[in-house]
């Protein structure tokens, strides 16, 4: 996290389950009361995916933010659809990978920078079982190096 960042809610989940080629950050258009939740911490992007219209607009569907604790009955829809601001070339280019087999956009982080809500989505290939095994087993060794090395060191 560089400065002036704060972190709502990332997908560690992702990571397992895609191989991320590229990663964008993306504004999003949200109502008062979702920044309101947002700046309460709560948010869930674990089963999130952005999609693409024909009109070459961005959509992040099944981004859960619950209602603003101290909202009135104007508050917002928990899963509603959710535009996400990008660079014309940017959609074109994530729009045309996934026509692609195998290929899928979805959120890896949700955050504010400067207090403006943002999302890093990510370009992802989804893993096959044993691709998911193979990198369980690269991080746990990884881990048992670092173990090792950190007690040599006391």
């Amino acid at each position: 996290m560089s400065e002036g960042e704060k972190l709502i809610v990332s997908n560690k989940r992702a990571f397992h389950d895609y191989f991320i080629e590229d990663q964008v950050e993306a504004g999003l258009v949200l109502q008062g009361t979702e920044v309101k939740a947002l700046r309460e911490g709560k948010a869930s992007i674990a089963e999130a995916y952005v999609d693409f219209d024909d009109d070459g607009e961005a959509w992040i569907n099944h981004m859960q933010i619950p209602p603003y604790s101290l909202g009135t009955d104007a508050n917002h829809k928990p899963f509603r659809r959710r535009k996400l601001l990008l660079k014309r070339r940017e959609i074109e280019r994530l729009d045309a990978r996934v026509k692609e087999k195998g290929y899928t956009v979805v959120p890896l982080k949700l955050y504010f920078r400067n207090g403006m809500a943002k999302i890093k989505i990510g370009l992802g290939k989804g893993k096959a079982q044993y691709d998911k095994r193979e990198t369980m087993k690269k991080k746990e060794a990884q881990r048992d190096i670092d173990r090792a090395m950190s007690r040599r060191k006391h």
